[in-house]
């Protein structure tokens, strides 16, 4: 399944105060989005679902909405919601309710206005590693505005030392903060800044193949999309 920005702009809704979001499952298997709202914010469809390949789910965010959209791999769930997935684990549930998900993880990161700016900042991070392509961009275009994305598969190049395996396959790539543990990697203590946290070569091997996610905590302005829409629509393996 191939989309293209004119399959959304025929609308479901008509937005009045809020953006629409309108996530696509484009890869050849299901997957799992988990949702996590930031402190004070509510939560989307309760923080998780399924979707199989070729699904289009839409939900509204009221303003000044902030949170982190990432999708889990090969779960599996019983009646009552408990289970486990490869990636993106978020303690075993199907609606995350709250909770993050366990790197790693490709995270969509999002703050759709506040208190001191309409404009809506947006991004793909690699922070927490990587498990699935994806993409983030407006629908109808914008002034400004550009494409979040990581659209190629890093787990077929992803260094040995990072890999995360489930027999015998490869369905992650660790950070190298989360596989080395270390404030240096981790931009932590004494690192905790641009000037003393640089990126490592593992980040610059991020970055070369996927320029327009950031590849560490302190990667470069040009990761960070401004804009103001009144829709996006977040593509797990987005076309090429």
């Amino acid at each position: 399944m191939e989309t293209g920005e004119n399959d959304f702009k025929s609308s479901r809704t008509t937005l009045i105060n809020g953006t629409q979001l309108i996530l696509v499952n484009n890869c050849r298997k299901s997957i799992w989005p988990g949702i996590l709202g930031n402190t004070g914010k509510m939560t989307p469809k309760d923080g998780g679902f399924h979707m199989r390949s070729g699904d289009e789910v839409v939900f509204d965010v009221p303003n000044k909405w902030s949170g982190r959209i990432w999708a889990r791999q090969n779960c599996h769930f019983n009646n009552t919601g408990k289970g486990s997935c490869d990636t993106g684990d978020c303690n075993g549930q199907l609606k995350c309710l709250g909770l993050g998900g366990k790197p790693p993880a490709t995270v969509v990161e999002m703050t759709l206005g506040s208190s001191t700016s309409p404009l809506h900042f947006y991004d793909v991070s690699l922070v927490d590693g990587f498990n699935v392509p994806v993409s983030m961009r407006p629908v109808g275009g914008g002034i400004g505005c550009g494409v979040a994305e990581c659209d190629v598969d890093l787990n077929i190049c992803c260094p040995s030392a990072l890999e995360v395996k489930v027999g015998g396959t490869v369905v992650g790539c660790k950070s190298a903060c989360l596989a080395i543990q270390s404030a240096k990697y981790c931009c932590t203590g004494k690192f905790a800044d641009p000037k003393t946290c640089k990126p490592t070569i593992f980040a610059h091997l991020f970055k070369a193949i996927c320029p327009k996610a950031y590849s560490y905590a302190f990667d470069e302005s040009s990761s960070l999309n401004k804009c103001r829409a009144s829709r996006y629509v977040i593509i797990f393996c987005p076309p090429k």
